[in-house]
């Protein structure tokens, strides 16, 4: 992910390596949640619920991008199948790549390519416009 220069990871809680990481080799990362939560020097925190923004976005209001906002990807680290439709929602809005893991049992909900990690699978949504990766 590190070839992305400005990304939003959804649901951070209290995992924050990952954007920690993305952070110190220079990419911009903004961490949303709908509970305040404490992250790592270089990432910006924003509370937001995406389902409320896959919403608004909806209505066609670009205005209500937030900090999904000139971003080139959204993803997430375990994030419920019952996220997965809003989450790809506004990085569509957002013409970003949406890239996700599961809690490790669920199925995607969207179309999307599988790529194998050392102890896990991340899914590349297919069915994003702007997407870069598929």
């Amino acid at each position: 992910m590190s070839e992305y220069e400005r990304v939003v990871e959804v649901g951070i809680g209290r995992q924050s390596a990952v954007a920690s990481g993305l952070a110190d080799n220079g990419v911009d990362v903004v961490a949303v949640d709908v509970y305040d939560v404490p992250v790592p020097e270089g990432v910006v925190f924003v509370r937001d619920d995406v389902v409320a923004r896959a919403d608004a976005t909806a209505r066609g209001d670009d205005a209500s991008l937030g900090p999904y906002n000139g971003v080139e990807a959204v993803y997430a680290l375990n994030l419920p199948v019952e996220l997965h439709r809003p989450t790809a929602r506004v990085a569509r809005r957002a013409g970003a790549d949406f890239l996700f893991t599961t809690l490790g049992y669920d199925e995607p909900s969207i179309p999307v390519r599988r790529e194998s990690l050392a102890e896990d699978t991340l899914f590349v949504a297919t069915d994003e416009p702007g997407s870069r990766r598929g």
